[in-house]
C-alpha cells in the first residue's frame, strides 16, 4: 500500500510540472504561423489560427493583446485565458541592402 501512495504522488508531481512547462510556452502573435498559434494557444483551433494570421495580414501588426479580439471567432475571454501566452513583439525589419545602408552619409564640409 505505501508504494501505491508513492507511485501516486509521482505521477501528481510529473503532471504537475509537465502542466507548468506546457504553461510556459509564448508565441509572438506577429509573427507566429497558424500552426504555431494553435499550438500554444487555448481556445484557438486551425480556423481561428488562420484568420489571426489572414487579419495580421491586412491590418499589421497587433499593438495589444486585447487587439486580437478584433479577429473574427475571438472574443477577450480566449485573449484573458492566453494573455501569459502572448508576446507582442512586433516582426523585425529587414536591412536595407547596398552600400549607401551599410554606411551613413557624411556631412559634406562648406568653406
Amino acid at each position: 500500500m505505501k508504494s501505491f501512495a508513492i507511485i501516486l504522488k509521482s505521477i501528481a508531481l510529473t503532471l504537475l510540472l509537465a502542466t507548468t512547462a506546457f504553461a510556459a510556452d509564448k508565441v509572438n502573435i506577429n509573427t507566429a504561423d497558424a500552426v504555431a498559434l494553435e499550438a500554444v494557444l487555448v481556445g484557438v483551433g486551425p480556423s481561428k489560427a488562420q484568420a489571426i494570421v489572414d487579419y495580421r495580414k491586412a491590418n499589421g501588426p497587433f499593438k495589444s493583446a486585447e487587439e486580437l479580439a478584433m479577429v473574427k471567432g475571438i472574443g477577450l475571454k480566449t485573449v484573458e485565458k492566453n494573455r501569459d501566452r502572448i508576446e507582442l513583439r512586433a516582426a523585425a525589419s529587414k536591412p536595407a541592402s547596398g552600400a549607401a545602408a551599410a554606411s551613413p552619409a557624411k556631412p559634406v564640409s562648406r568653406r
